[in-house]
């Protein structure tokens, strides 16, 4: 059977050689503290990830990579016994704006090249619920995709985007990035986690295309 994959023609039999690793790396800052703000979004797709692989709920298997500044689950987004590309995913340890040297790390360590990591972030200019696939481009002011393209050399990987939208009134970027969601939100809030977890799943399986095509809206 010939499975397309991210514009090429290839062999599902030929998924699960080690060169077909994914690493998809959710972004944000450690710790308790920090865990119910906006800018965290990438933690919680990451924790619904490592579920589906089966983890059971609230006790993810994250394990603490060599480097120290990692932790990450191994596994595949398939069905048992389908195949499927092996993923790793990955939560630094590091604030947000140092997320480049520990995604950098454990890209080396896997062999994973740019263009197979997935980055997945809050977005300020995509409302609420929303969501955008992409790949490549600049990093729009987000301090852990600036560090993650300062460390890897490159922009040319992959970016699941989860809106936040804009702050109202006054209130400064970074007071609402580091702040909780509206008691709206949060209700709506396991919806955009999973679908965001949805796309990243097409996305190692199907390709791009596919995969903007069912989410971007």
């Amino acid at each position: 059977m010939i499975f397309k994959f991210f514009g090429r023609d290839r062999d599902t039999s030929a998924m699960t050689e080690p060169q077909d690793v994914w690493l998809v790396v959710g972004l944000g800052n450690p710790g308790p503290s920090y865990s119910g703000h906006r800018h965290n979004i990438g933690y919680l797709v990451a924790d619904e990830l490592a579920s589906r692989m089966g983890s059971p709920p609230g006790k993810a298997l994250w394990k603490s990579h060599k480097s120290g500044r990692a932790d990450v689950v191994e596994g595949r987004l398939t069905p048992p016994g389908v195949p499927g590309p092996r993923v790793v995913l990955m939560r630094g340890r590091t604030y947000m704006n140092e997320s480049g040297g520990p995604v950098s790390a454990v890209a080396k360590f896997y062999g994973v090249p740019p263009e197979r990591i997935i980055a997945i972030h809050d977005e300020l200019d995509i409302d609420f619920g929303a969501l955008r696939i992409k790949f490549g481009g600049g990093d729009n002011g987000h301090n852990g995709l600036r560090s993650m393209r300062g460390s890897l050399g490159t922009g040319d990987f992959y970016r699941v985007r989860a809106g936040i939208g804009r702050p109202p009134g006054r209130q400064s970027v970074s007071d609402f990035v580091l702040s909780g969601y509206s008691s709206t939100e949060k209700k709506e809030l396991p919806f955009q986690v999973g679908d965001a977890a949805d796309a990243i799943e097409c996305l190692v399986t199907e390709g791009l295309e596919k995969t903007q095509s069912r989410f971007n809206r």
